[in-house]
């Protein structure tokens, strides 16, 4: 039998081998030279490859009786991935073999990093390896799509419970923190806080310097609570702050009083001075709530009595008026 061009073999036949009558490869193509860890002309091809379907083969005589069966083999090193191959004798005693992976391309791309280069031209694998190409890259996209996807979810999620200017809590996000502690019968407390001549400001340097008192304030607020404690813009200069199982009087008139007193320092726009003071009203629910709009009520309440008494002061609802006039406890 005439043996074509070696180029054309390793063109047409990638995973060919040629084989002596000794069975000693002569000659191999350029896929099984990369996937092997030893070097294959000169070696005998029954040390190189094992033969083990459709009967244990360990002699070239035993080999070229398997011509024209699918054979099952796999190297003796490396990575044992399993071939297939068919055997055509030269009619000299030597023998054409000539391999595929089979149903295991897929193991052997990622083992070896295999690329179409490495498989014929007509071969079923170049084929399938675009289409698994192609899936990966719909697959990556769909990934990527889905993550934008969940992240622009999750940013309207957070601008819809988001106060614009401030950055605090929306009303919308105060229902739901209200609603979580209904349904949980959590216990926790209400400090309503108004901006006191905080319209003079308004009026006098313009709704700019307005609203960086209200960024300032917001700020304030931020650092006076606790992580798990939500700050609120209601409207307007209208705050809220939810305190989650925080009861006891004392704790929170200390921090009204602090956010009184931080409140009250200048804030300085275009080198002028904004002064605000706040009034605050607070109401708690020792053993939760079933209607949150009446703790609502009570801490507006609370706060009324404190602009009532001046101003720049803090009342607990149910608080009886301090003798001779504001509220002892804030201290003003």
């Amino acid at each position: 039998m005439s043996t074509l061009p070696e180029e054309i073999l390793h063109l047409i036949c990638p995973m060919h081998l040629l084989l002596e009558p000794s069975g000693h490869i002569r000659q191999a193509g350029p896929t099984l030279h990369k996937i092997s860890p030893d070097p294959l002309e000169g070696a005998r091809f029954l040390e190189v490859f094992e033969v083990f379907r459709p009967r244990a083969v360990t002699c070239m005589k035993q080999l070229l009786q398997t011509e024209g069966r699918k054979i099952r083999l796999r190297l003796r090193g490396g990575v044992r991935t399993q071939l297939y191959g068919v055997l055509v004798a030269d009619g000299q005693g030597g023998a054409v073999v000539n391999l595929s992976f089979g149903i295991h391309v897929m193991s052997a791309v990622r083992d070896y990093a295999l690329t179409s280069s490495d498989f014929a031209p007509t071969d079923l694998a170049v084929e399938m390896l675009y289409l698994v190409e192609a899936k990966s890259a719909a697959m990556d996209a769909s990934r990527n799509l889905n993550t934008r996807l969940q992240g622009a979810m999750v940013a309207a999620e957070e601008r819809a419970f988001t106060d614009t200017l401030t950055g605090l809590r929306n009303r919308r996000a105060l229902d739901a923190v209200l609603e979580r502690f209904k349904r949980g019968r959590e216990p926790f407390a209400l400090m309503h806080i108004d901006l006191d001549f905080f319209k003079q400001v308004n009026d006098t340097l313009g709704h700019a310097a307005g609203d960086l008192v209200l960024r300032h304030v917001a700020r304030i607020m931020t650092d006076v609570i606790r992580k798990d404690d939500t700050a609120v813009r209601v409207g307007g200069d209208e705050f809220l702050i939810v305190f989650g199982g925080l009861m006891r009087p004392e704790r929170l008139g200390e921090i009204a009083a602090d956010l009184i007193d931080r409140i009250e320092e200048p804030v300085s726009y275009d080198g002028r001075e904004c002064r605000v003071s706040a009034s605050i009203g607070i109401a708690t629910a020792s053993g939760g709530i079933d209607n949150p709009d009446e703790l609502l009520e009570q801490a507006d309440m609370a706060l009324y009595a404190s602009k009532r008494a001046g101003r720049a002061q803090f009342r607990f609802f149910g608080e009886a008026p301090a003798e001779g006039g504001p509220a002892q406890m804030a201290g003003k």
